[in-house]
Formats: C-alpha cells, sequence, structure tokens
C-alpha cells in the first residue's frame, strides 16, 4: 500500500511577514523606553526646572523623530 503524506507547508516567521527584523524591533522598543522617561522626567521636574524644558524634551525628540523613524526604515542587508 502505497500511502501519500502530504508535506505541511511551514509557516513564515513573523518578522518575515511583517518585513522588519529583530533590530527593528529592538530600535522601537529603545525608544518607547526613551518617551515614557521623558515624560515621567517631565513629570517629576517643577514647571520652569532644567530637566522639565531641557531633559525631557530632548529625550522625547530623540524617541519621535530619531529612533521611531529609524526602526520604520532600517533594513538588514541580506546575507
Amino acid at each position: 500500500m502505497a500511502t501519500n503524506i502530504k508535506k505541511e507547508k511551514s509557516s513564515p516567521k513573523i518578522s518575515q511577514l511583517w518585513g522588519f527584523s529583530n533590530l527593528n524591533y529592538f530600535y522601537f522598543a529603545f525608544a518607547l523606553i526613551l518617551i515614557i522617561c521623558g515624560y515621567l522626567v517631565m513629570a517629576t521636574g517643577e514647571v520652569n526646572s532644567f530637566q522639565s524644558l531641557t531633559i525631557a524634551p530632548i529625550f522625547l525628540f530623540i524617541g519621535y523623530i530619531i529612533l521611531i523613524p529609524i526602526s520604520l526604515i532600517i533594513k538588514r542587508k541580506e546575507k
């Protein structure tokens, strides 16, 4: 008796479906952590303090304007 065994197709990895690699997720996670830290620094400082007017906006700028776009744009080179 001959049995026909069908091979199941392996499902593609999530990173292949979305087109993002682990490096993209790392940059995005780091951006989120930096943004949360920026808001925490802003919330704990006084209204006109150095940390509320300088440090927190720098954290937020780096997170929103630099790291999140990098996490969306960067592509790992194929081997």
